[in-house]
């Protein structure tokens, strides 16, 4: 049995959920500090915090299972990962910690503070900007090897690359591309109407940028590592094309105020044929070329056992996500603040 493509496809399943859900997390945090600077917080705010504070404490949940999946599936990735990824790492999880905070001072306290606000919804552009730095690296040109076989981040050739600075662009871009199609789907089903057009025009306006920037990111990754880019193209160019027609279909409705519900599903379409077929078309590299799965898996008991977990964990996590979307996330009692 190929525990490293089990491993690495329940990791990468994981992952994906976590950049759906935080995804709506970071941008709405981010759309609400906007709304408050351009004075129109009181059409959106309202709804934006029927939807944060119930999920707002189980976004991480994915991640957590990612980043223990990671080190216990291929224990080499903690040692190149927890070297190059210190910094950027060691900002994203101060990032998230002090979000949580001011999110918990912003809800619970007994006034608001713009500072708060501000902290709260900029960092939610940060993170997923620190994060994106992990799938740059991976793309392999950034790590050095000194004399005494140790290794470190050429900062200068990350700072100065336009595959890194796209690949940036592009988390921050996908997080209010992503969050402004689920809240216009959530303000729709609220029949919250001012917040509604607010937020379908926020998600009309960023589909174009979304998709520039992600065409970018292909083609200058065809100078950062070409093997990955033909692979991409000549064995999982399908998947990429299904992701074009999943957000031509998602604009389409969104545009024509037809079934929000199932426009959003396209974007979750669009973005999960993307992911994937980056994904696939990856391996057998996780950090090129140092990592590769068959190489890097752990032992076949380990592997057995964190299968086993993972399941469990599913079991655990899949039936909560439900009953939290079915009383509070989708109910249309407290979607329009009845309860």
């Amino acid at each position: 049995m190929d525990y490293g493509m089990i491993g690495i496809g329940v990791l990468w399943l994981f992952l994906f959920g976590y950049i759906i859900v935080a995804a709506i997390d970071f941008g709405a945090g981010f759309f609400s500090l906007h709304a408050r600077l351009t004075g129109e917080d009181h059409r959106i705010n309202g709804l934006i915090e029927r939807y944060l504070n119930p999920v707002w404490e189980v976004t991480n949940v994915f991640f957590v299972f990612f980043f223990v999946g990671i080190v216990g599936f291929f224990p080499d990735t903690a040692y190149y990962y927890g070297t190059v990824m210190l910094i950027p790492g060691s900002i994203a999880l101060i990032l998230l910690a002090v979000r949580g905070s001011f999110y918990a001072f912003e809800n619970y306290g007994q006034d608001q503070k713009l500072s708060w606000l501000m902290i709260y919804g900029l960092s939610g552009l940060f993170i997923p900007a620190a994060l994106s730095t992990a799938l740059t690296i991976s793309e392999g040109g950034y790590i050095i090897r000194d004399s005494q076989n140790k290794i470190d981040l050429n900062w200068e050739e990350l700072f100065l690359s336009p595959f890194g600075w796209a690949v940036v662009f592009l988390a921050i871009i996908s997080v209010l591309y992503i969050s402004s199609g689920f809240l216009t789907f959530y303000a729709y089903r609220a029949k919250d109407w001012d917040a509604y057009h607010l937020l379908r025009k926020w998600f009309l306006m960023w589909g174009a940028p979304m998709i520039a920037i992600a065409l970018f990111v292909f083609l200058s990754l065809r100078v950062q590592n070409k093997g990955h880019f033909e692979s991409a193209v000549y064995d999982y160019g399908w998947l990429f094309v299904l992701s074009i027609i999943a957000f031509i279909i998602a604009g389409l409705l969104t545009y024509f105020k037809k079934a929000h519900g199932i426009a959003f599903l396209f974007v979750v379409i669009q973005m999960g044929t993307a992911f994937f077929g980056y994904g696939l078309s990856k391996l057998p590299y996780i950090l090129y070329p140092y990592v590769k799965i068959n190489d890097a898996v752990t032992n076949d008991s380990m592997a057995i056992v964190l299968i086993i977990a993972f399941i469990f964990g599913l079991l655990l996590l899949l039936p909560s996500l439900y009953l939290m979307l079915k009383l509070f996330v989708l109910d249309k009692d407290y979607v329009r603040g009845r309860k």
